[in-house]
């Protein structure tokens, strides 16, 4: 691949993801956030993705918009996880894009699908390519039984991430744990969050009248994507329990959707608020209406309901994995054995009997948030982007032999 490196050239980023708005997730969200940054900093973003349902995209709040910037291929769904749909689109037509685009960087932010098109065509075209990594493959595998394929799966992610000049990671431990594995030139490009919008001014009292919650009873609440493999058995364990020791002092709130919820209906303690998915004001109330958010994921490379969480001025109980303990550590937030609901039930218990403590990690929680800004983290991307890029008409054509 070419020798990279023209900071002064205008960047003209090609991004190949399987998941993009208007599906809601924390990769989804990010990679929004990251082509507004590149469009802010004067680059320019063609995004190359997955057609969601029609419903979800006729209400998208600007379509032209997206149609101006976004290359939407048909998909499927993927028999193992129905919410993610993959495509698989014809190498011919991807090159013809990227020929008409005329990119200086391409980004693949998924290893499968239309990632997997990106990095085939940026490869033939010699346009420099970069990856990210989103996905903790090791807690997933261990997650869904999938042990014999873990090195199989390793090998793959390896000569994928490998083909490129960088590999992004939210966080250190993510970095240590692929580097392990043989990953090589990774970099960190942590997360941020928006102090406006998450901030413990949208405290709501009529939110918390709903609970019927005064200012001595604790809310407890959990806002995510509801799937089995975020931790919702820990949850709703943990809710059950709390529940059945304390139910005058403690109130439950559960925010969001997926393929779990009809469990979590089914299972939550009498009297919990389940919301559904919520969006704008309404979801910053919740964050900063609750008291403390429990956050069992052992799968997740970042959490950005960390960070939301904490800005919100909420505390947070998570399970003791790598990247959930660079957020909470040290003395923001309380780290507890994973997969444990009485461990999770007897931090909530402590916090009942000692406000102090809460109001202690508050103050911290809001302190590192505040250190957390989107534009020096986007800055440092784009850095990074404009450091590697290849002007279009300088470059060097692929050798026969790749």
């Amino acid at each position: 691949m070419s020798s990279p490196g023209h900071a002064s050239v205008p960047l003209r980023l090609a991004l190949f993801t399987d998941t993009f708005t208007p599906q809601v997730n924390g990769v989804a969200r990010t990679l929004a956030r990251l082509v507004d940054a590149v469009q802010e900093r004067d680059g320019t973003v063609r995004v190359f993705t997955v057609a969601d349902d029609a419903d979800a995209m006729a209400a998208l709040p600007d379509a032209a918009a997206d149609a101006a910037t976004v290359e939407r291929f048909p998909g499927r769904r993927f028999w193992a996880y129905p919410q993610l749909r993959l495509a698989w689109p014809a190498r011919r037509d991807i090159r013809r894009q990227l020929e008409d685009f005329r990119p200086t960087i391409v980004h693949a932010a998924t290893e499968f699908g239309i990632g997997l098109a990106g990095r085939a065509v940026a490869r033939e075209l010699d346009v420099p390519f970069v990856s990210s990594y989103h996905t903790s493959f090791t807690a997933y595998a261990e997650h869904y039984g999938l042990g014999m394929l873990a090195e199989p799966g390793w090998h793959y992610l390896r000569w994928f991430h490998n083909g490129g000049l960088r590999t992004y990671c939210p966080t250190q431990s993510i970095i240590r744990e692929i580097e392990a594995h043989g990953f090589q030139q990774c970099r960190e490009w942590s997360r941020g969050v928006d102090s406006a919008r998450f901030s413990p001014t949208h405290r709501s009292s009529a939110l918390r009248a709903q609970l019927d919650a005064d200012d001595n009873t604790l809310v407890v609440s959990y806002i995510g994507r509801l799937g089995l493999e975020k931790g919702l058995d820990v949850v709703l364990g943990c809710m059950q329990q709390l529940h059945a020791t304390c139910p005058e002092r403690v109130r439950f709130l559960i925010v969001g959707d997926g393929p779990y919820e009809e469990t979590v209906r089914a299972s939550a303690p009498t009297g919990t608020l389940i919301t559904g998915r919520l969006d704008g004001h309404a979801l910053s109330e919740a964050f900063a209406s609750s008291d403390v958010l429990l956050f069992p994921s052992t799968t997740d490379t970042f959490g950005n309901v960390l960070l939301e969480a904490m800005a919100s001025g909420t505390p947070v109980i998570g399970a003791d994995v790598g990247p959930t303990r660079e957020q909470l550590a040290p003395d923001r937030g309380w780290l507890v054995r994973p997969g444990d609901t009485q461990a999770f039930t007897d931090a909530v218990l402590r916090l009942l009997a000692d406000p102090d403590t809460r109001l202690t990690a508050q103050a911290k929680a809001l302190a590192f948030a505040s250190s957390k800004r989107w534009d020096v983290i986007w800055d440092t991307l784009i850095d990074d982007y404009r450091a590697l890029q290849m002007p279009w008409d300088s470059r060097e054509r692929a050798s026969t032999s790749r």
